[in-house]
């Protein structure tokens, strides 16, 4: 039986609706992502605000029922359950004590030039780390510490080009490529919250060492993370626990250990090795812990599929307030976009591409480097669309959006035949990039 979608007034929705359109473009709303389930009578009121119907999708519909009020809100806390009886628990929003608001130095064209060895010197500065542990050699961090300032001040002066760079490079190992992709993810959200750049510091570099853990894991545990028996499960969680204690000599800071203690802790108390939840998580272990989560969703692996980005995107948020904080998922979504940087499209008009960059005025609107044509046969010359420049003057019929994420590998889709600072490449795209 296929979907079918209803017209409803706003004032009838109910909790486990699906809205799936509104009577108004999506990029005109505060809301996140296109598509959610209403959750409480916090989305009812929040839609009231913006429209005056919807359109919701019948066979989407949840059961109410499956929402029950739990305990009186305490402490300025509300806890429910719902679902397969994961808890939802409701916080303040979190307050940043004197947020930065940091303005785009540079292009992406000349930062990805600037710091397009960047991201090779990190990982072979983990290479050295993770073969210190392994030997229980005394740990030296100062090569992993410059590396970490290099790509916070990288995403300072332009958060997509770390992104680009992450997304579109071959990694010879799977943690160390999740290690720095988490970091990236994780100061980009930092940039966007208005973290200061010692706490970027503290973020970037908990991340890139919350994997250190797992040097002393066996490696067939890893190549299965997503596919482990309970007993499995449980020695793979030690994980966290041994990079703490792995580290705990080396003279971090507080704040960096604990990112790496906390990045696996979830909102709702399910998360390890504590279980501990809400505000007991540090900030900056929160902000690590939906980074990592994201990247292992589209990270690609030998033994599965990853998920499409937009898809990831679309499960981070009907998570919020269960495995995360609902202010910091939206916040992490508007920071990264609905298609972010490294996600592989294809256009209303059949055209392939890879997202360059987006705006956050423009959430559904990115910027696309194109490689194909309507037919999907490779262009001679790739070119780049700014979506949101492209459909400003034009009638939404008229108008080019993308239709879907496609998969990771997806053929004639290799962003490495492509050059955007100007070097040498199978077609140069340096004249067809603007800053």
């Amino acid at each position: 039986m296929g979907v079918q979608q209803r017209k409803i007034a706003v004032h009838d929705l109910e909790v486990g609706m699906f809205v799936s359109d509104l009577d108004r473009p999506w990029h005109q709303t505060p809301f996140p992502i296109q598509g959610f389930h209403i959750r409480s009578q916090d989305d009812v009121r929040a839609l009231t605000s913006h429209c005056k119907w919807v359109m919701i999708d019948v066979a989407e519909v949840r059961i109410s029922g499956d929402l029950t009020e739990s305990m009186k809100p305490t402490f300025n806390r509300s806890s429910t359950r719902r679902g397969n009886g994961r808890e939802v628990l409701q916080l303040p929003p979190i307050n940043i004590r004197e947020p930065v608001s940091y303005e785009t130095e540079t292009t992406l064209k000349k930062e990805i030039k600037v710091s397009r060895h960047l991201l090779d010197d990190a990982e072979m500065a983990l290479h050295r780390l993770f073969e210190t542990v392994r030997h229980e050699s005394v740990v030296d961090l100062k090569p992993i510490a410059e590396i970490t300032s290099r790509m916070v001040s990288s995403v300072i002066r332009q958060p997509d080009a770390l992104l680009w760079l992450s997304r579109t490079r071959q990694h010879d190992d799977y943690i160390y490529r999740h290690a720095l992709n988490t970091s990236v993810w994780a100061l980009v959200c930092g940039r966007h919250l208005g973290l200061n750049e010692g706490l970027l510091n503290h973020l970037g570099l908990g991340c890139l060492l919350s994997q250190v853990g797992k040097c002393a894991i066996p490696r067939e545990l890893l190549n299965r993370e997503g596919q482990l028996s309970s007993e499995e499960y449980s020695q793979y969680r030690e994980y966290v626990s041994k990079g703490v204690e792995m580290l705990s000599d080396s003279g971090l800071s507080r704040a960096v250990l604990s990112v790496v203690q906390g990045h696996r802790e979830r909102h709702n108390g399910s998360g390890f090795p504590e279980g501990i939840r809400g505000d007991r998580i540090p900030l900056l272990a929160k902000v690590a812990g939906i980074a990592e989560f994201f990247e292992s969703l589209i990270g690609p692996r030998d033994a599965s599929s990853p998920m499409t980005p937009d898809k990831a995107v679309a499960l981070l948020y009907d998570m919020r307030n269960i495995e995360f904080q609902e202010d910091l998922v939206e916040s992490f979504i508007q920071a990264i976009g609905i298609y972010p940087t490294g996600s592989l499209v294809e256009l209303t008009d059949g055209q392939r591409g890879i997202v360059m960059s987006h705006s956050p005025e423009r959430r559904l609107w990115p910027r696309v480097m194109v490689m194909t044509d309507a037919d999907h046969q490779p262009l001679k010359s790739a070119k780049v669309i700014d979506l949101a420049r492209f459909n400003e003057s034009r009638e939404a019929d008229e108008a080019i959006n993308v239709r879907e994420c496609l998969p990771h590998g997806t053929a004639g889709l290799d962003p490495t035949g492509y050059d955007v600072t100007g070097g040498e490449s199978r077609w140069n795209l340096s004249r067809l990039i603007s800053g």
